[in-house]
């Protein structure tokens, strides 16, 4: 092989990693079949690798309360909700009202319809009026407006609590030489950044997909 191959976002690679991971449950299977002939971008969907990783971090976590911002077709909701506490609760917020009915169904049929709370409408609205304080929160919603969604979640994160975000090296367009041209790119960067010098935050970017920056809100600040 290559000395200067890169398995990072290679095919073979992730297809090699799916195979040597824990089976995707049947649900999570036909959502994901069921959302690549029913949307236009089935892309946004978290898929296998990182919808098992979501899942292990929060069942080492059991937390009680968990956000999400950006719900799409419910994959991720699934995989976060299945870690929940036994009285745990997952709010999820979704600014497309076509969403509903399909995430909702899947959520039935994971048996998760009394652990996660779906919420319709413009995030930024929403966010002040729910409870906290959350345990996880997970990001994955408009990129420009990834620091207000950062800002108001750690807000209501307690201290030790976990925030990721998703997307965060955007199709690896973070590293192009005019990425500033682009809005959602120039929102991903300016986010990464904003994440790296914060200081209430350890942070972790980690190269899995299409980037999860992993960060956990400093406790006796």
């Amino acid at each position: 092989m290559d000395k200067n191959f890169n398995p990072l976002g290679s095919p073979l690679i992730e297809a090699y990693a799916e195979n040597h991971s824990s089976p995707e449950p049947d649900v999570l299977t036909r959502l994901s079949r069921d959302t690549h002939l029913r949307t236009h971008m089935p892309q946004m969907l978290s898929g296998h690798l990182q919808g098992t990783l979501l899942r292990m971090i929060s069942q080492m976590l059991k937390p009680k309360q968990i956000l999400e911002i950006g719900t799409f077709t419910g994959y991720s909701a699934i995989c976060l909700a299945e870690g929940l506490a036994d009285t745990g609760i997952l709010h999820t917020l979704e600014i497309n009202p076509e969403m509903q009915d399909f995430a909702a169904k899947y959520f039935q049929e994971a048996g998760l319809s009394d652990k996660i709370m779906m919420h319709t409408g413009i995030a930024l609205d929403i966010l002040p009026g729910l409870p906290g304080p959350f345990d996880l929160v997970f990001i994955d919603a408009d990129k420009d407006n990834y620091i207000p969604y950062f800002d108001l979640a750690m807000e209501k994160t307690r201290p030790g609590g976990w925030i990721i975000a998703d997307n965060t090296l955007w199709y690896g367009r973070v590293l192009e030489p005019d990425a500033g041209n682009d809005r959602e790119t120039a929102g991903i960067i300016a986010f990464n950044d904003y994440v790296q010098s914060h200081p209430e935050v350890e942070n972790l970017l980690l190269p899995l997909r299409d980037g999860l920056m992993i960060i956990r809100k400093i406790e006796n600040l």
